[in-house]
């Protein structure tokens, strides 16, 4: 498709809200955000849900299905719910947002790393923090493997098909390349795919263009460019714009948002908003017109959103 696809991650589970006051919370905060964005241009919106009362991540599916009733109530964006969820959840509670609500697009993560965020410490003292849970959150993630496991993938998958949802296939390093590729083999993976290469978590891969060439090559010699279409996450400032721009160059799309990075320039703290803005500039200096949520769903051949779950 020759139009460009900006998906915007609202909140995520990666930050705090100590370090921007614009990290959207309540599902109020966070529809806004989901209507903002696809006002300046987003045409998918990646969702986590956080507790109201003090922004921690949550697998609680009354707050989730709050925030996807209000978002679709506003809008005809595509909506793609996380099932990565946050350092304090289960892989059963990551799942549950699939059989529960049924959105179009869903993520699927290829494989196990580490996932850490305590050098976000650095950049915060303690009476900085607005919540008392947000120093250990990110100390803890020092300790912590992001799990998913082949029979972890294969079970979220069931539930994908049960659900006619279709998977976004999250890869955060080049031995998940070769996950896939094993599970396309297999039979439990169909082609084509959508994949999203994520860049920059320490952990995995780094966000540098030589980095996304390795991962855009790779995944045409092993899956083949035929069988699978692509965007880029790249995590932090000025990454995020970087990989991003070199992606449209390469025949992929993007992803922008708070999720990923705070910043819209320099110093200065982004709104979900702005930073979609700013995508779509980039695009529109080299006159790259952008998708909308219909083109989406036919480009990936989604159910629709009359056939969700919320």
């Amino acid at each position: 498709m020759n139009k460009l696809i900006i998906t915007a991650a609202l909140t995520g589970a990666a930050t705090v809200p100590s370090q921007s006051k614009f990290i959207p919370i309540t599902p109020e905060e966070i529809a806004n955000d989901a209507v903002a964005c696809v006002e300046a241009g987003a045409a998918v919106v990646h969702i986590h849900a956080r507790d109201p009362h003090n922004g921690m991540p949550t697998g609680d599916m009354e707050i989730f299905g709050e925030i996807l009733t209000r978002i679709k109530e506003r809008s005809n964006v595509v909506i793609c719910t996380t099932t990565g969820g946050g350092f304090q959840m289960t892989p059963e509670q990551r799942v549950r947002v699939v059989p529960t609500w049924k959105p179009e697009l869903a993520t699927c993560n290829m494989g196990s790393i580490n996932f850490a965020l305590y050098q976000a410490m650095r950049h915060l003292k303690s009476e900085d923090y607005r919540f008392d849970w947000e120093e250990e959150y990110l100390r803890n993630s020092e300790d912590y493997i992001f799990k998913n496991t082949f029979l972890g993938i294969r079970t979220y998958l069931d539930f994908m098909n049960a659900a006619g949802t279709r998977p976004e296939f999250e890869l955060y390093d080049v031995g998940h390349i070769y996950n896939m590729a094993h599970l396309i083999e297999a039979g439990v993976i169909q082609t084509p795919i959508w994949l999203q290469f994520v860049l920059g978590v320490l952990g995995g891969i780094q966000a540098t263009i030589p980095d996304l060439v390795t991962m855009v090559t790779t995944a045409d010699r092993v899956i083949g460019r035929e069988n699978y279409n692509w965007s880029v996450i790249g995590v932090g400032y000025p990454k995020e714009f970087e990989l991003a721009t070199a992606a449209m160059f390469m025949g992929g799309h993007v992803r922008v948002g708070l999720e990923d990075n705070l910043l819209v320039k320099r110093k200065t703290l982004a709104t979900n908003q702005q930073l979609v803005e700013r995508m779509r500039r980039i695009a529109e200096e080299f006159e790259r017109e952008i998708a909308g949520p219909d083109d989406v769903r036919q480009f990936l051949n989604l159910k629709g959103i009359e056939n969700v779950g919320y």
